[in-house]
């Protein structure tokens, strides 16, 4: 089990996408916990515009696994909540998608887990999924989070003073684009 953060800060500052697992299980205990922390996110007018499909059959992660080349490592997780969302052309769906995903991440990681957001691809391939995970057409899912016990807990981005991050100046303007710190 990787180390736990300790504040909210390294909490948020240290999560990570993960995409090397060990084969260990994911707790029922701790799914639950992803679980209702993705309940519990806002979304857009509180419409809520999701369900959850909990995946732990090898067989279905593979199939998933080989939609589209990038997610192979898909099928190397021991669980992943795929996040369906109603489809209603909501313009808020991908904002909300976005949200619960990364609060799922966050999650995991305060739980001395590890997770990864893997993008279905294009309509085709993402009808494809559907078709696998049992989702009526009228529906939406891109993506589906995978959660497991991370293989390492090093981070493997390049290492300079920032820790594989641009400097704050590179990224930070105040009062307009470009405007310096007063």
């Amino acid at each position: 089990m990787a180390a736990r953060p300790r504040s909210t800060t390294e909490l948020l500052r240290t999560v990570r996408q993960i995409r090397q697992y060990t084969p260990e299980p994911v707790a029922d205990e701790a799914l639950q916990q992803l679980l209702e922390v993705a309940r519990w996110t806002g979304s857009s007018r509180n419409l809520q515009p999701w369900h959850f499909i909990v995946v732990r059959d090898k067989e279905q992660l593979r199939r998933l696994s080989r939609i589209r080349t990038p997610i192979e490592w898909v099928a190397t997780a021991p669980a992943g909540i795929s996040i369906v969302l109603d489809g209603k052309a909501n313009t808020g769906e991908a904002y909300d998608e976005g949200r619960v995903s990364e609060r799922l991440l966050i999650a995991a990681h305060g739980l001395g887990l590890g997770g990864g957001v893997a993008w279905y691809g294009t309509a085709e391939q993402q009808a494809e999924a559907k078709r696998i995970l049992g989702i009526p057409e009228e529906r939406t899912a891109r993506s589906i989070v995978m959660i497991g016990h991370p293989v390492s807990s090093t981070d493997p981005r390049p290492t300079r003073a920032t820790g594989g991050r641009k400097a704050l100046s590179e990224v930070v303007s105040y009062d307009r684009l470009g405007g310096a710190k007063a």
